[in-house]
Order: structure tokens, then sequence, then C-alpha cells
């Protein structure tokens, strides 16, 4: 099996983002990678142990992000690779058509990412790499299971949705995933994407003999330029497709409002500015 793992360098979730006139000030700001491609990553990992094979972390961003690859590393990645974004316009289908080249030619098995990445709330990336390598893909994944096609046939067909097509790799790939409430069963052949949710595995943590090896492990660095260069990606395929005109940081919350009295005069006074203040239709 070969697994390639999309992961993104995203805030830390505890970080306190502040919105400048320029964008989001980075300085001092703690990066990790992306929580859910934590999951996404683990399950890599776990697929590995289970049918051998290896695993490529791949991702696109800044110089800085090589520090989530040598994090990926040190949990157990066997190999990195880093798109560099500074040519690429920030737009999900330019970064989604740049990685699609890089990943292309690795020619993997199974294609794991997180749901969406939890600093622009953007889960498109990934699915639209997938459709680029015309590869079937199921989102929100809570269980992940590879079977062969004789394994696959045996199951109980009832509740299962199967994905047409036949798998060049002779396995399918077994997934529940959340459907807001309850869960649905997809059978997809390999090679396919998967999206992980929360609820897929526990993440493991890098040991200190991870980080040793890490040191050791290939990470390279592709720029789009590159791409272009070696026919991989047309030039025209990463004109953005979106663009941010203005980025503005939420309105300063008001000081609240004691209302004296006793709970009938509150309780009328509450209603007051309700009607007269927030313009509710009471």
């Amino acid at each position: 099996m070969k697994i390639v793992v999309l992961l993104k360098q995203t805030f830390d979730t505890e970080e306190k983002i502040i919105v400048t006139a320029a964008g989001v000030d980075e300085n001092d700001a703690k990066f990790v990678i992306n929580p859910y491609d934590e999951y996404a990553l683990e399950e890599a990992l776990r697929q590995r142990e289970r049918l051998g094979g290896e695993v490529i972390a791949v991702t696109c961003g800044p110089e800085r992000s090589q520090d989530a690859l040598r994090t990926a590393l040190a949990i157990g990645a066997d190999e990195a690779i880093r798109l560099d974004s500074g040519s690429l316009p920030d737009d999900g289908s330019a970064v989604a058509a740049a990685l699609a080249a890089i990943i292309k030619p690795l020619s993997p098995d199974l294609l794991l990412a997180g749901l969406f990445a939890v600093d622009s709330g953007a889960g498109s990336v990934a699915l639209q790499i997938a459709e680029r390598l015309g590869l079937p893909h199921a989102s929100s994944a809570v269980k992940l299971t590879i079977l062969t096609a004789a394994e696959l046939s045996a199951l109980p067909k009832e509740g299962v949705l199967l994905e047409a097509g036949a798998s060049s790799a002779g396995r399918f790939v077994l997934v529940e995933r959340d459907i807001e409430g309850d869960t649905e069963t997809v059978s997809l052949p390999l090679p396919a994407l998967v999206t992980a949710q929360q609820g897929l595995n526990e993440p493991r943590y890098p040991s200190l003999p991870g980080i040793m090896k890490a040191k050791r492990k290939p990470l390279r660095t592709v720029t789009l330029q590159e791409l272009v260069n070696s026919g991989s990606l047309a030039s025209e395929s990463v004109a953005p497709r979106t663009s941010r005109s203005l980025l503005l940081p939420p309105p300063p919350r008001a000081a609240g409002k004691r209302l004296p009295g006793a709970p009938a005069e509150q309780a009328a006074a509450l209603v007051s500015l309700l009607r007269e203040e927030a313009k509710l239709p009471l």
C-alpha cells in the first residue's frame, strides 16, 4: 500500500487570532498540524502497520510548514513533500491543481486528508484533487477498512452503498461516514480519496526515537515553476477562480447592560430593549 496524506499547517486551536488591515497577524503565533489532518495521518500509519507499504505526507505552504512535515515524519511518515506556496494564489482551485500534479506520479493506492482546515473552515481542496485525478471519494469517515474483492463480496450488501468501478489494486475501502447525526457505509474501489472526521481514531504523539529518525527521512520542496517546466502542470490551471477583496475582524463586543428593579420591571425593560434596539418582532 502506498498512502499519501494531505496535511496543512494551521494556527494552534488555542491561539488568539489577531486580524489587521494587512491580514492575519502571524508574529509569534504557534502553528500545528491541522487537527483533522492528524486523524488522516494516524489512519495512514495504522493501515501501513496492518498491510505494509509506505506513507507520504504532502503539504502546500511557506517554509515554516516544514515543521508540520517534520512532525509527521517523527510520528511515523516515511517521506514528506512540500509544495512552496510562494508563487501560488490564495485559491483552493489553484492549490488543488498544483497538489494534484505532485500526487499523480506518486500513484497512491489511498489518498487521505482531514475533513476541513480549521483556519479557513474550507474542505474543498482534497475533493478537488480527487476530481482532478479521477478518484472516487468519500468524506467525513469515522471508520475505514481495506478489503480484498473476496472479502468485500462476503459482506452483507444491505445498507452498503457500492461505488461503481473496478479496483486497479484489487482492493476496496469500506468507509463508515458521518452524515449529520447518523452514519452511512460506502464501498470504494482503490485508488480512492477519503477525508477523516473526528472519532476515526486517536492520533499518536511523536516519540523521541521518532524525532531523531525524522532528521534522516527525505523531505523535499517542489516549486510551482518546477511543475510548469516539467510539463506536469499547465500554468493556466493555477489561475485563481476566487479572490478576497476585504478581510475584517469581528466587530468589538458592546458592553453589557444591567437592568435594575424587580423581576417584573427587568422583564419589561428587556422586552422594550429587544423591540426598540434589537428590532426583534415581538
